[in-house]
């Protein structure tokens, strides 16, 4: 049986696809079966390692939910500053005058190029030296700072790359009634990429919550991953088990991200779907819709 897409597979073919399956599951069996012998012969595997985490509430109490809720509050802070940012920027990208098309192409690429610590710390040198802003909150003020810039200038990409990417004739179809060009982006090219723009952001909203562990590292930002070192040394040296914790409550956070974000795009989906517009002849003889939004001839305007 043959499909569009593939030509159905032989004998043969299918005998080869089964001793493939075959090695790469013997393989990944080895490698699996190497990891664990090599942490229990370290002790890596012990209870007493494994058992503050699953017998008592101090690890999280303590050490993981105060660093969640600053990596939260992190994230959620360069997302809301970054988001509105970044879309201005891809808008002005697309202008019509050069000037103010130069001068965002100039700051997005700027701030792309430079890595992500740099920035934080930037920031918070400059902080430090130009405010008087308390080192307790500091650290907090440079990651933010330090993701807004350079996530801002990846988004304005992706806002940009998702407003071109839709058929010329969406925009020809609104001049062709009189709409002008802020009209357009508003109520007709945005409202549509928005759509086609929300895995690439999904997938930079989960760039910024990782990026959250770099503050960490470098500017003793009391983040998730800040926290392991603490709590590995006040339960037995168990740095293994406390890495995989907060391995696992990262794996959790980005998934339920990524989760609700491909919830709210297959309700787009279908919104777009089920709400069509019917095209009939307005009271002064122009052409208007009747739907979300209604454009009417005569004088241009969207209702």
């Amino acid at each position: 049986m043959t499909s569009v897409l593939y030509d159905a597979q032989g004998p043969r073919a299918k005998r080869r696809n089964l001793l493939y399956t075959a090695g790469f599951l013997g393989a990944l069996a080895a490698v699996g079966w190497w990891v664990y012998d090599s942490l229990a012969s370290k002790g890596e595997l012990d209870w007493v390692k494994w058992e503050p985490f699953f017998t008592s509430t101090q690890p999280y109490a303590t050490y993981i939910w105060p660093g969640l809720q600053n990596t939260l509050i992190a994230a959620s802070l360069a997302l809301v500053i970054a988001l509105p940012l970044g879309a201005f920027f891809g808008i002005a990208r697309l202008s019509d005058h050069r000037w103010v098309r130069g001068t965002a192409g100039t700051v997005v690429e700027f701030f792309r190029a430079i890595p992500v610590l740099i920035l934080m710390l930037f920031a918070n040198q400059a902080y430090a030296d130009f405010t008087d802003i308390s080192n307790d909150v500091r650290p907090l003020y440079a990651v933010v700072t330090g993701l807004v810039l350079y996530n801002a200038s990846v988004l304005a990409e992706i806002v940009r790359a998702g407003i071109q990417s839709l058929p010329t004739g969406q925009t020809d179809a609104a001049k062709a009634i009189g709409m002008r060009k802020g009209q357009t982006m508003r109520y007709v090219l945005l409202p549509q990429s928005v759509t086609a723009m929300l895995p690439a952001i999904v997938s930079q909203m989960v760039v910024i919550v990782k990026d959250t562990a770099l503050g960490g590292v470098m500017l003793t930002f009391p983040e998730l991953l800040a926290s392991v070192s603490p709590m590995s040394a006040n339960y037995g040296a168990n740095i293994i088990a406390s890495f995989t914790v907060v391995a696992l409550i990262y794996i959790a956070l980005n998934f339920a991200l990524t989760s609700v974000a491909s919830w709210l795009e297959r309700k787009l989906r279908r919104g777009k779907k089920s709400t069509g517009a019917v095209v009939h002849a307005g009271p002064g003889g122009g052409l208007e819709t009747i739907g979300p939004t209604k454009i009417n001839v005569d004088d241009g305007r969207a209702v």
